[in-house]
């Protein structure tokens, strides 16, 4: 394509462009059961919240709207000051991290520092009306805020070019290429989307699996209809006596905590001695819709152990479960504990693991009996939920950083998302059988059965977490959005042995993928009180990696040095098969 596009030829690509997405993706896409459910109990709320507003405190209601009205007075009079060649400060100010307005041309042209700050005043106002609404319970005031912010966020006038001065100073300065070039990259992620337009938020191409991401060498050596058994190779001469397993969620690929060899958790256990193995899931197409929360117990975790010491020739096994592979952890050490069994997990670590679901965070606001009942219906009907969609579920809780920054720049400005090693496997998903996923949803998410002694019943057994004596440490992160860190520390009140919690900083993956030295440091606190508030307020502050305090911890149970041990030779390769295999294959397959 030549550097200037003439209007008429823009007007040909374009025309080819729509014409592709219109054969490919209907215009009014079928309406899912969940959406409607979902826009009947908002449509409720929100009327319920209006009568609410002029029932109870009316004089509220317009002293707000009264002062609404005088601050876009105030705004209005300070245009019309700047196009006069005059000054007004702003009258209103972006929130602290919202960086959509941090351009010059968006308060250098009056006309669009006047949209600006209109769509932030009407932010402001909006949020605030809904957080002073009387008698409001808690779970529909998030839902409201949660669902009324997605609406703000999509009328930004960030994300139309009319009404964006970044993206029409580039079309002017580009003869419009910059909007073909976003169109075709609209093309190509649609072509990779379920129901919902996955965006692109990295450069894909430029990682290559085993070679610059999930590259620490290794051998997968088991391999079953569920999952793969990596094996580390070692890094020192000599290794702890008892080995390291990691259980990763399955509503991710495993190489999470094997990104980069400077941010690796996978690498530091191993430069620190312990021989490490890594369940890699498989993605499940359709016919997988029966493996339940069992499967993943019997055919995952507890196969993987019975195969680690095999290899090893150790009864006892370190186990580190992250998200829902906590979860999956912590359930099997309730099922062994009324079997009177330990199956020779001789510590547990949780990383980011929920044990209260009361405040599920942001996933919360989609989640209560009449979605999660079409939810069932639909994962009934599918076999899986489509890990696409998940995908896009997780982006919208960060909306601004995860959705529509990236919608701007890869659409409006045309470029290229830059190389991110954490937003590729993001963006890698997995799909999620309807059994296992229907057993988080219900017997969690809604009924939070984890919680409450004996709430559990699997394969014969009541599960108590009070009854588990294995030592335990907990980690969660302050600002995680995903597994709130009080529902977190929940763990520390319910198991019955010995645990010690820790809380980093920063979120559900940032926080955990930090490596000595990094950017967050961690609150520590050598008690456990009742709730999470005390034992916030009297923690201590360490400038320090938690990897660190988990290392101190795991010593005592790492056991005497020993030779290391190779990975045999002859097997597949890590990363091994089963996580080259995507979302989209995995259902084609099937």
């Amino acid at each position: 394509m030549t550097e200037s596009v003439q209007v008429s030829d823009m007007y040909k690509v374009w025309a080819e462009l729509m014409g592709t997405l219109v054969k490919k993706w209907p215009v009014v896409p079928a309406e899912s059961t969940v959406q409607n459910a979902l826009f009947k109990e908002l449509s409720t709320a929100y009327q319920q919240a209006t009568e609410q507003m002029v029932k109870e405190n009316p004089v509220v209601m317009i002293d707000r709207q009264m002062e609404f009205w005088k601050q876009q007075m105030s705004i209005f009079q300070g245009t019309m000051l700047k196009m006069a060649g005059g000054d007004a400060p702003p009258v209103v100010h972006p929130e602290k991290g919202d960086r959509r307005f941090d351009a010059p041309e968006w308060s250098a042209f009056p006309l669009f520092d006047y949209l600006r700050q209109s769509y932030l005043l009407l932010n402001q106002t909006v949020n605030e009306a809904i957080q002073d609404i009387p008698g409001m319970d808690l779970k529909t005031q998030q839902r409201l805020r949660f669902f009324t912010r997605q609406w703000l966020s999509a009328v930004s006038p960030g994300n139309f070019p009319l009404t964006n001065p970044e993206v029409l100073k580039l079309t002017a300065e580009s003869g419009g290429e910059n909007l073909v070039r976003g169109m075709r990259q609209l093309v190509e992620d649609m072509e990779n989307s379920a129901d919902s337009l996955n965006i692109r938020m990295t450069d894909r191409s430029a990682f290559r699996l085993g070679e610059n991401i999930a590259a620490t060498p290794g051998r997968v050596v088991f391999r079953n209809a569920l999952m793969e058994l990596i094996q580390y190779s070692p890094s020192t001469d000599t290794v702890h006596k008892q080995p390291l397993l990691i259980v990763p969620p399955w509503i991710n690929k495993f190489y999470v905590l094997d990104l980069r060899p400077d941010n690796s958790f996978v690498r530091f256990a191993r430069d620190m001695g312990h021989t490490v193995f890594m369940i890699s899931w498989v993605n499940p197409g359709r016919d997988s819709r029966h493996w339940g929360i069992e499967t993943y117990m019997q055919e995952g975790l507890l196969q993987a152990l019975q195969e680690v010491q095999r290899i090893t020739g150790e009864s006892q096994t370190n186990v580190v479960g992250y998200c829902a592979g906590g979860i999956l952890l912590a359930i099997t050490l309730g099922w062994l504990a009324a079997r009177n069994e330990t199956a020779g997990i001789h510590t547990a670590t949780h990383l980011a693991t929920l044990f209260d679901f009361t405040d599920a965070g942001d996933i919360g606001v989609f989640i209560d009996d009449l979605i999660v009942r079409e939810l069932e219906h639909e994962l009934d009907r599918q076999g899986v939920l489509d890990g696409r969609m998940l995908a896009v579920t997780f982006s919208i809780l960060r909306e601004n950083d995860l959705y529509w920054n990236y919608y701007i720049q890869n659409y409006l400005k045309g470029e290229r998302p830059i190389p991110f090693d954490m937003l590729y496997w993001n963006t890698d998903s997995t799909n999620v059988p309807a059994a296992v996923h229907k057993f988080f949803l219900r017997q969690l998410y809604i009924e939070n059965r984890l919680r409450q002694p004996a709430g559990l019943h699997l394969l014969g057994r009541d599960i108590d977490l009070s009854q588990v004596h294995t030592p335990a440490f907990m980690v969660a992160t302050r600002q995680d959005h995903i597994a709130r860190w009080n529902g977190c520390y929940a763990g520390t009140q319910q198991y019955g042995g010995e645990v010690e919690f820790v809380l980093g900083e920063s979120g559900h993956v940032a926080g955990i993928l930090n490596p000595p030295g990094g950017r967050y440091g961690h609150f520590r606190h050598y008690e456990l009180p009742g709730t999470a508030e005390q034992w916030f307020s009297e923690a201590q502050y360490f400038q320090e990696s938690w990897w660190m305090a988990w290392n101190r911890w795991i010593q005592p149970f790492a056991g005497e040095q020993v030779p290391a041990r190779i990975p045999v030779a002859g097997a597949d390769a890590a990363p091994g098969q089963y996580v080259r295999v995507t979302a989209s294959q995995a259902l084609l397959s099937a």
